[in-house]
């Protein structure tokens, strides 16, 4: 099995089955290269396989199941396997399509992970790398080194690839819920809105998901979080998928690592944006732009807002230390499910999170700690509801419109 943290792994020599990498170190390239938010270009500063990944003891780590792999732990299949698994790759079997290329839903066999027929086994997701894309193999790459060897239930788990000729392709576990982003703006009536407790669940296993990258002894950046990959299983736990654009964290006391600027417009955190320096808390800014846009229900950005809303970040910042102002900009769709206490302690820590200086930023494992207070709150409600609801059945003259109601942790926010 793998490492608990606490355990340092040594450089690992990977079974020649499985891909060789050659490190890439990091470039003083400060070049602003945006994505439109689907596609990108991805580089990676260094070969798990290949490199130092040890951990920092962390019981807490260890309760919540994450692990570093000493080899990756994955299943290769032949390009003719994928095609067998797709039904050769046809349309209706298209889960999905972005500037990497396209994903189909897929079969294999649930204990053997073999391939099989269409409706026999279990369905996995299979990413199909775009062979046009000068960046496809790197972002590939990535994938199996990060995902290869990091195992933890708030990140996607990566089943197995393909190389063979031109054809790159990954494996992964079918996650029915889709993307946050999806549940978040794409207003379809099939769809319920997402509850006030289903965001706090998905925020916190996304957070757990992020500080477990982040307390690694060679810290993992993730670079690239946002709500579209943000994936949940059937639920709503979330995973954190995509790790195109990962890279290795600082070392040898450096504060920071100096890298082409990569990613998603509006996320970005503002010293990565200006320098090029990544560092492990330009993440949690990244987090905190995706709490916002959870306690709005707005786009991190969108042309479509008036003039001076395009940019949520800059829009709405000013208004999450006010409790009336901060009322006006939260997601109607969430009318009555929180209590004004919750709803800015929310507030506060998305706003610790989009501080300029990254300095002055929480790690992710305090925002974690945080998110769950925030949770704490709402069994405590449920609680006082349960208590009052049985006072009231013993005395009718006690009744109290439910508008009056208080919990002890602040007046209902309608």
């Amino acid at each position: 099995m793998g490492n608990c943290f606490g355990a340092k792994l040594s450089k690992s020599n990977p079974s020649s089955t499985y891909p060789s990498f050659s490190a890439r170190p990091s470039t003083p390239d400060t070049s602003k290269n945006y994505s439109n938010g689907l596609g990108y270009s991805a580089t990676t500063n260094s070969s798990i396989g290949h490199s130092h990944l040890s951990a920092a003891a962390s019981d807490d780590t260890c309760l919540n199941g994450g692990e570093i792999l000493p080899i990756p732990n994955l299943k290769i299949y032949g390009f003719s396997d994928l095609k067998l698994s797709t039904k050769n790759f046809k349309s209706d079997s298209v889960l999905g399509i972005g500037g990497f290329g396209t994903v189909y839903k897929g079969w294999v066999d649930q204990k053997t992970l073999a391939p099989t027929k269409t409706g026999s086994g279990m369905i996995v997701a299979i990413k199909k790398l775009n062979s046009e894309s000068t960046q496809g193999f790197e972002e590939w790459q990535s994938e199996v080194n990060f995902l290869g060897r990091l195992s933890h239930p708030n990140l996607v788990k990566l089943l197995g690839y393909c190389r063979e000729d031109k054809e790159l392709l990954l494996v992964y576990e079918f996650m029915p819920k889709g993307s946050l982003e999806n549940h978040l703006f794409r207003r379809n009536a099939a769809v319920e809105p997402l509850s006030w407790d289903l965001r706090l669940k998905i925020a916190i296993g996304a957070a757990r998901g992020l500080a477990f990258l982040h307390t690694s002894e060679k810290k993992v950046i993730y670079r690239d979080f946002k709500a579209s990959n943000i994936l949940l299983d059937g639920n709503y736990n979330a995973k954190i998928s995509d790790f195109g654009l990962a890279k290795l964290g600082p070392s040898g006391g450096n504060s920071h690592v100096t890298t082409r600027v990569m990613g998603t417009y509006g996320y970005a955190a503002p010293e990565y944006v200006e320098t090029g320096h990544l560092y492990v808390k330009s993440d949690v800014y990244g987090f905190g732009v995706v709490l916002l846009e959870m306690l709005t229900g707005l786009r991190a950005h969108d042309t479509k807002r008036p003039s001076g809303q395009e940019k949520l970040v800059d829009w709405s910042k000013p208004m999450l230390s006010n409790k009336r102002k901060l009322k006006s900009i939260m997601d109607a769709r969430m009318e009555g499910q929180y209590s004004s206490k919750a709803a800015m302690l929310a507030a506060q820590i998305t706003l610790k999170c989009l501080e300029g200086d990254p300095k002055n930023r929480p790690s992710m494992k305090e925002v974690m700690d945080v998110l769950e207070q925030i949770e704490a709150i709402k069994e405590k409600r449920k609680e006082s509801e349960h208590s009052s609801s049985h006072r009231h059945r013993q005395s009718p003259r006690s009744r109290q419109s439910p508008r009056q109601a208080n919990d002890g942790s602040g007046k209902y926010m309608r």
